[in-house]
């Protein structure tokens, strides 16, 4: 069985991302790691290549302004990547600069790959997530919960969206919750980082998403957050607390991480039962 790994990535130095990371977190269990670095005004291209690794191919693009909108550079940039991965490759697992694989769960991601490689029918394998918001013990159960990461290359399926998922080339029918027939569960989680930062650096993020989803015209809430210095999601103090280990590639961030002082619990806090009546429960 081969298995090519594939992302994309730009200023996600700047930005405070795990994308280091994330990529030797990949690494263990891909044949090679297609790796489309964008025009960025950070070290992210210096620092990938000093992972000098054998497995990596780099490649360097300039992104399209004209595709600053709705976060649609993202799919584009996610699928330059697909398409260079290997032809005679059996599957492309993709992860974003803040997903990270756990070491605990190689065993069975290339044991349930080895199972439907052969499976013409099957185009991808879904993804379970965690969501880190704040820091590295607060979950947020209201993210998305599902997402396609480990796909067919060779043109089978391309990144739609702003490449959270994947639709089938042959008729671009997006490969959802409702496709049940075209896709089988991956083991394990993808442990989403990307809102793991200082309030500061939080806030830039929001900036960063204004300029690539709405071409830089934020809109009413954006701009009361780009209005402050520091920026802290509205229900970070109701999350969910996680009592599990990080991968081991994280171990050093995490304990680098700024201690937060002990929130109270969310079950006896007001604000969770109003944010439950609004947004439903999600455990």
């Amino acid at each position: 069985m081969i298995v090519s790994g594939f992302t994309f990535c730009r200023n996600v130095e700047k930005l405070d991302y795990p994308f280091e990371e994330s990529i030797r977190s990949l690494l263990p269990i891909v044949d090679e790691f297609v790796i489309n670095v964008g025009d960025s005004e950070d070290n992210t291209l210096d620092r990938i290549r000093s992972i000098n690794d054998p497995k990596i191919k780099i490649i360097e693009s300039v992104w399209d302004m004209a595709l600053r909108k709705d976060g649609l550079i993202y799919a584009q940039q996610t699928n330059i990547a697909l398409e260079h991965c290997r032809k005679d490759a059996d599957w492309a697992f993709y992860l974003q600069a803040d997903e990270v694989i756990h070491e605990k769960d190689y065993e069975a991601l290339r044991a349930t790959m080895e199972t439907y490689k052969d499976n013409p029918r099957i185009l991808g394998l879904m993804s379970r997530y965690k969501h880190f918001v704040g820091d590295y013990q607060s979950l947020d159960p209201w993210a998305y919960r599902r997402a396609m990461r480990i796909v067919r290359p060779g043109g089978k399926v391309v990144s739609v969206g702003d490449a959270v998922g994947f639709a089938r080339s042959s008729d671009a029918l997006y490969l959802g919750k409702k496709e049940r027939d075209l896709w089988e569960y991956a083991p394990g989680h993808i442990y989403h980082y990307g809102w793991v930062k200082s309030p500061a650096l939080l806030r830039e993020k929001v900036r960063t998403q204004v300029d690539w989803y709405w071409e830089g015209t934020p809109n009413t809430r954006d701009t009361k957050v780009l209005s402050l210095k520091e920026f802290m999601p509205e229900h970070y103090a109701i999350l969910k607390r996680f009592d599990g280990t990080h991968p081991e590639v994280m171990k050093k961030r995490v304990a680098a991480f700024p201690e937060l002082p002990r929130r109270r619990n969310r079950w006896l806090n007001p604000e969770f039962y109003k944010y439950v009546l609004k947004h439903g429960f999600k455990g």
